[in-house]
């Protein structure tokens, strides 16, 4: 190819990249401060493609995967799933809830199979421990949450209180409040979504928990990390005494929860939390830490990798926790750096973050976005945290990448107009000279100059 038409295809590869460049940024921007979240009576913006995406991936096995990365991959994906929809269902009217009922029993029906139930021991009280117990309670609540009272499925009813009384008898007869999840081991967290769901059996039954809930509050107070003054992360399952402080992944879904049970103590309770785990790294925006300022740990696979000590994963279920507290500045914050972190693929039909290269993420996301009260009325919104000009550095950034491409053409640019302008300003008069242009020298060296 000759050089002349190489240095043009060049050229256009430039252009063609700057162009690419500027689009990204400009999309980025856009993403930054279009409106992200819902409040409690909306649907999320891009929700509903989201668990169009996931659907087809559950579909594909996208459980089964997820269960060789953690070991309980298949049961969060399919609940997620299955709770996601119960929440559109609860904003939606009467007539878009029977799709999101279908789609709940569906999720529903997968952890009651041998697949859902496989991780866990019957040998435990409650049976299957209190993490697939409580979860499960709690996804069977919404499914009866989206049917009209009086016209509920019976046997649905009848299992739900059953499984409520199960749970409420093993907290009653347990020295610890913190039940067991595995043998001979207890996450507070999962307690704190078991005992949410027997406060949900007290609103859509006749209640019967509620001194279960008080007691179990009491012992929990009792019991606070030390070192944070929040519920812990790990705990002994015999005495319930903290073994591990606490960390932003178990935090997040506890203040998720923690509001249905006790709103008083869980406003409190979020407050410290916010306040030692959320931060700013680099001055970019909102995320959370995985342990508390001044502390440093090792990841895990609840957690994933830690730059700068952020979890990523609390990161996006602290979204759903901060719109649970009403806490609407932050959850806009933490969706809108979500928007333009996660990478998000957008078609008309489907939604995935970080091109779909990990469902759950996308599960845990679709779940938080949809986060509003179930029990507990809506709370009064706490002071925000979150400074209103949190984008500017964000959004200087994206300026300057999208400007970046274009500046040596440019800069080109500018250098041949300047080039023009000298060139014209030095350039000699070649018209004959006058008399007037001598008029007031009669040297002869200044009169060669004015040629």
């Amino acid at each position: 190819m000759p050089p002349s038409r190489t240095r043009r295809a060049l050229r256009r590869v430039r252009r063609l990249i700057a162009v690419v460049v500027s689009v990204c940024a400009l999309a980025g921007a856009a993403r930054l401060v279009l409106p992200a979240t819902a409040v409690v009576t909306g649907e999320p913006p891009g929700v509903r493609r989201q668990l169009a995406f996931l659907r087809a991936e559950l579909d594909r096995g996208a459980g089964e995967a997820a269960q060789r990365l953690f070991p309980e991959g298949y049961f969060f994906l399919h609940a997620l799933y299955g709770l996601s929809w119960v929440e559109l269902g609860m904003r939606g009217t009467q007539a878009e809830r029977p799709q999101a009922l279908r789609a709940a029993r569906w999720a529903l029906a997968r952890l009651e199979s041998p697949a859902g139930r496989a991780p866990f021991s019957a040998d435990l009280r409650p049976s299957y421990g209190v993490f697939y117990r409580g979860w499960t309670n709690w996804l069977r609540g919404g499914v009866l949450s989206l049917q009209p009272d009086g016209r509920r499925d019976p046997g649905e009813l009848r299992r739900f209180a059953g499984d409520s009384a199960e749970l409420a008898a093993a907290f009653d007869a347990s020295a610890s409040p913190y039940l067991e999840a595995y043998p001979g081991q207890a996450w507070p967290v999962d307690s704190t979504v078991a005992m949410a769901s027997l406060r949900l059996h007290d609103t859509l039954l006749p209640a019967r928990f509620a001194g279960t809930a008080a007691d179990w509050v009491g012992e929990v107070r009792r019991r606070l990390d030390p070192r944070t003054g929040l519920i812990p992360h790990r705990a002994d399952p015999r005495t319930g005494e903290p073994l591990e402080v606490a960390r932003g992944t178990s935090q997040s879904i506890i203040h998720r929860f923690l509001p249905e049970i006790d709103p008083v103590f869980a406003a409190g309770q979020y407050l410290r939390f916010r306040d030692r785990y959320v931060r700013s790294p680099l001055g970019l925006g909102p995320a959370v830490r995985e342990y508390p300022d001044g502390i440093d740990g090792p990841a895990d696979v609840d957690s994933g990798p830690l730059p700068l000590g952020v979890s990523l994963s609390a990161t996006a279920v602290t979204l759903g926790a901060a719109q649970v507290h009403g806490d609407a500045p932050l959850a806009e914050a933490l969706a809108n750096y979500g928007e333009l972190a996660g990478v998000p693929l957008d078609t008309p039909w489907t939604k995935r973050y970080a091109f779909g290269l990990l469902p759950i993420g996308d599960a845990f996301l679709a779940w938080s976005k949809t986060a509003r009260p179930w029990v507990a009325k809506a709370p009064s919104p706490p002071a925000a945290s979150v400074s209103p000009w949190w984008r500017v550095p964000l959004l200087a950034l994206l300026l300057i990448t999208g400007i970046a491409p274009w500046a040596p053409a440019l800069a080109r640019r500018l250098r041949v107009r300047s080039r023009s302008r000298s060139r014209g300003r030095s350039r000699p008069d070649t018209s004959p000279p006058t008399r007037s242009a001598y008029a007031d020298t009669g040297d002869h060296h200044e009169r060669e100059e004015a040629f």
